[in-house]
């Protein structure tokens, strides 16, 4: 015990900078997430007053046994995998392909141009998206008929709703993770590449058996990331789909948002707390896969 408070006043600096980012995180991180969960033991007629009335698990029941709710979590499982798969596939390529000489004295360019998205405001960006697929007078389908392609359906569509939101999150989310591997990228060893190349490795071996594994900590923590960021997928589809068309882009955060707006409070945050596990979960299974097999 003495020697634990004789550290933390070793490192009293440190904790006195982090201390008000902690107290934040707890205020309005942690807190509400407490409170959603409590909430989500209570009926919803009561949840909101001082004293509601406890439920116990029967909104969990009820959502478990909610087919609606069970499809909207298929449906978001399916769309977190190939959002991941597809924003960490075109991330890597951008980083590896700005990391060679490729675009020469326009690689500051290229790297600005992929990573202005990010900072762009998610509503506007997803607005634009919105327009550009509009089946009337939207420039995609306007550019498809200039070259006499059939029409693109777009968010009309349930067959094309999902892969349309894909697109839209991919020029979104892409740069933020194509960051990550280009700083990855920037300190990796590349005596190996030249010693591999010495020995007589191919592109693809070099690659694959060099670099790669090189890129193992930005894998985990763009997959890591990415797989929270999508499967609480909701702006885009505010702004886009409210969910159709027929329920094709119905997720799990529309769908708590749809029962919280009705005054269904403990069935909406049942649902949000089952996500925040599903959310916790992955992640750390994720993470502790790519721990292991850095450690092996």
């Amino acid at each position: 015990m003495t020697a634990a408070l004789g550290e933390a006043w070793r490192n009293r600096i440190f904790y006195l900078f982090v201390l008000p980012f902690a107290g934040l995180t707890i205020l309005f991180g942690v807190w509400p997430i407490v409170l959603s969960i409590e909430v989500s033991f209570t009926a919803s007629a009561t949840a909101l007053r001082p004293n509601p009335t406890w439920v116990g698990f029967a909104n969990y029941a009820t959502v478990l046994a909610d087919p609606i709710f069970l499809a909207s979590l298929g449906r978001t499982l399916v769309y977190t995998v190939l959002s991941v798969v597809a924003n960490l596939a075109v991330a890597l390529a951008f980083a590896v392909a700005l990391d060679s000489s490729l675009f020469g004295r326009g690689n500051l360019f290229f790297r600005l141009a992929v990573f202005l998205p990010v900072v762009t405001p998610d509503i506007a960006g997803y607005v634009v998206w919105r327009w550009l697929y509009d089946r009337s007078f939207g420039a995609i389908n306007a550019s498809l008929a200039a070259l006499g392609l059939p029409a693109f359906a777009g968010l009309s569509s349930a067959d094309t709703a999902t892969a349309s939101l894909l697109i839209a999150e991919l020029w979104h989310h892409a740069g933020f993770y194509m960051i990550i591997f280009l700083a990855n990228l920037a300190i990796r060893d590349k005596a190996l590449e030249e010693a591999a190349l010495i020995d007589g490795a191919t592109t693809w071996q070099r690659w694959r058996f060099v670099v790669l594994p090189q890129l193992r900590p930005a894998l985990i923590i763009n997959g890591v990331y990415a797989l929270i960021q999508f499967l609480k997928t909701f702006t885009v589809v505010v702004v886009m789909t409210k969910g159709g068309p027929n329920d094709a882009t119905n997720f799990v955060s529309w769908y708590a948002y749809q029962l919280f707006d009705q005054g269904r409070y403990g069935e909406a945050t049942a649902m949000a707390t089952v996500l925040f596990a599903l959310v916790i979960g992955l992640s750390l299974g994720l993470y502790l896969i790519g721990d292991r097999e850095a450690g092996r």
